[in-house]
């Protein structure tokens, strides 16, 4: 069968996600890690635990590690229970994302969960972006912070793709929602992905734009992944046939933030936002097509931060955002 029936049989397979609330979720098959994972990189940092349902990812002076899915996946809902290292992680960056990017250099996709370690007494901070087509020139970036301490206890990150809508999770409250648009066109990802987590030494960008690097003093950092969901159409990579094996659990899967999440996810956005790049006047002059502008949250990003969200003149450089790249540059930086 050729991509077109595979995306035919896909999209059978959506008619069974359909469930009344993202606390459902939590009925998902959690799956051992052999059963979907492969090691990416990494070697003895890379540790399974408990019944083979949590791995640690460490990252010393060596390398860091990381893990892959075994399948391609065109859509579906994704999701783990993370634990972050505590103490001082500034330039550490752990990522749990999807792209396709050994597939296709040049045009490839991404979904991205980017944890930004800290000096000694500062928050982690969240990374989401979304990559399409290779837009990586317009990243798609935003920022917060968090309710609650990622490296005191494990919490919930998930992710929900479909052909119209991406939605970020934190704890089953939606954090950030994508919807396809016209005006997007390729730039929405639209290609078979796989699964990655990974750590690793980001000391050129992630803390300050650099100016906090790794200290090793205090490697190994280690970062714990637990309740791996892996939830969604497989795809054959040679074939290109997509199957559905998980139909019959797939009423757990949400369809779309429903009126009391998205209480919720405004309520998130005006606490905890501390960037995005529809508002970045000094990247984009004009906000990319697909932005949908709430002056509420302009003005209070603009009192944030002049500069960035004001328009106004930066005396000490462009502050700089960026994504941890493909899988594939990451691996090759150990």
């Amino acid at each position: 069968m050729g991509l077109g029936g595979g995306l035919v049989t896909f999209f059978l397979c959506l008619l069974f996600f359909a469930a009344p609330s993202a606390s459902s979720t939590n009925l998902l098959p959690i799956i051992p890690f052999d059963e979907g994972y492969a090691p990416l990189f990494g070697d003895n940092n890379l540790v399974i635990h408990r019944d083979g349902k949590t791995v640690h990812l460490s990252l010393d002076e060596r390398t860091g590690s990381g893990f892959v899915s075994h399948d391609l996946y065109l859509h579906g809902y994704f999701s783990a229970s993370i634990k972050l290292p505590a103490d001082y992680t500034a330039g550490v960056v752990v990522a749990f994302y999807m792209s396709n990017g050994d597939m296709f250099q040049n045009n490839h996709d991404e979904i991205d969960f980017e944890f930004l370690g800290n000096i000694r007494g500062k928050d982690w901070r969240i990374q989401t972006n979304v990559y399409g087509n290779g837009s990586t020139s317009i990243g798609r970036e935003e920022r917060y912070g968090l309710w609650f301490d990622p490296a005191e206890d494990f919490h919930q990150y998930s992710i929900l793709w479909t052909d119209s809508q991406i939605i970020f999770y934190v704890d089953n409250v939606p954090i950030r929602e994508i919807k396809r648009t016209e005006s997007m066109g390729g730039d929405f990802p639209s290609k078979p992905m796989t699964l990655y987590a990974t750590i690793w030494d980001a000391s050129d960008w992630a803390t300050n734009g650099g100016k906090y690097r790794v200290n090793y003093k205090y490697a190994p950092y280690v970062a714990e992944f637990s309740d791996l969901v892996l939830h969604g159409c497989a795809v054959d990579p040679i074939e290109h046939e997509a199957k559905c094996d998980n139909a019959q659990t797939s009423k757990a899967v949400p369809t779309g933030v429903t009126p009391a999440q998205r209480i919720k996810m405004e309520n998130f956005r005006k606490k905890h936002m501390t960037y995005s790049y529809c508002y970045d006047k000094v990247r984009y002059k004009v906000p990319p097509s697909e932005c949908v502008i709430n002056p509420q949250e302009a003005e209070r990003l603009r009192k944030f931060d002049p500069v960035t969200f004001g328009g106004g003149r930066r005396r000490h450089g462009k502050r700089h955002y960026r994504s941890r790249g493909s899988q594939a540059e990451e691996a090759a930086a150990f």
